[in-house]
């Protein structure tokens, strides 16, 4: 090799390596400090996007879980209400059957009457004010809902909560079969009379024939329950379907993106002790032309 002044070939040699095991020193250094072997879309292009996509979908996931998991406490409450309507109608019917005994006078019969009129009254409030999130479930105003429990807009992304989920529960709603309402009375309060067998002036009796009528309208409120219980399991198994998925998805995109520390400390030794050998040699090489100095 010649020996030149103006271009000293060995230091740029050592200087190309030595900027080499630098970008490699700091490489391994952030990769350490992130725990990312991909942090930049220069590290790896088609990793970068694919981790990139993989975390909008993990995003989405959790809020599909949050959607699933809101649909459930909706039909909870629901279903909870159901039960409360239930236990007063129970009331209902354990008073009726106590009417129809025939041992009652007008003023039991009475007394009888107050306590159904005011829990069909209590049925009544209880179905106007059944509410979640603004939504009233139990006065018929409800249509179909659709729970988005996926990432994407096709059916197998949701979940439809069909509106007979959310029919009428007031009193007049709930005793369809019910048609010999007296004249003036309002449904809740022909039924109140029929249940007791009293009409306000004379026992009329018939209380028999309205527990038929009240089973009736248990039976429809167990037949809801069932159907909410159905809908609620589809729920709780989109829940933990969306939870597999989120699983895949996190190990997949460790595979891809977490940086494997053990690696990337044996990178950072190596890159260091280049580096200090560059930096010396460096020194060395810089002084090659010097030797210039001693032919003249």
């Amino acid at each position: 090799m010649a020996l030149t002044i103006n271009t000293n070939i060995s230091s740029l040699i050592v200087q190309s390596n030595l900027s080499k095991a630098t970008n490699s020193l700091n490489q391994a250094i952030e990769r350490m400090t992130t725990g990312y072997k991909i942090n930049h879309a220069a590290d790896n292009a088609a990793g970068y996007s694919i981790a990139t996509n993989w975390e909008t979908q993990l995003g989405s996931l959790d809020v599909a879980a949050d959607n699933a998991a809101t649909g459930a406490d909706m039909l909870t409450t629901l279903e909870d209400t159901y039960a409360l309507v239930s236990s007063h109608l129970q009331r209902v019917r354990d008073l009726t059957e106590q009417a129809a005994n025939g041992t009652y006078g007008s003023d039991s019969l009475k007394a009888i009457q107050s306590e159904i009129t005011a829990r069909l009254e209590e049925v009544d409030r209880i179905a106007a004010n059944c509410e979640f999130n603004g939504l009233n479930m139990m006065d018929g105003s409800m249509g179909t809902i659709s729970l988005q429990v996926g990432l994407y807009s096709d059916s197998s992304s949701q979940i439809e909560l069909d509106e007979s989920l959310f029919k009428k529960g007031d009193v007049e709603s709930l005793f369809t079969d019910y048609a010999s309402v007296p004249g003036g009375d309002s449904t809740l309060e022909g039924i109140a009379k029929a249940c007791s067998g009293y009409d306000g002036t004379k026992i009329t009796g018939g209380q028999a024939a309205m527990l038929d009528e009240i089973d009736k309208v248990i039976n429809e409120i167990s037949a809801r329950t069932t159907t909410l219980g159905a809908a609620q399991n589809r729920i709780e198994s989109s829940i933990e379907s969306i939870s597999v998925q989120s699983e895949n998805i996190m190990s997949s995109l460790s595979t891809l993106r977490d940086a494997d520390i053990a690696e990337e400390s044996s990178n950072y030794i190596q890159a260091q002790i280049l580096q200090q050998a560059s930096a010396t040699l460096l020194a060395t090489a810089n002084q090659t032309p010097s030797i210039a100095l001693n032919l003249l």
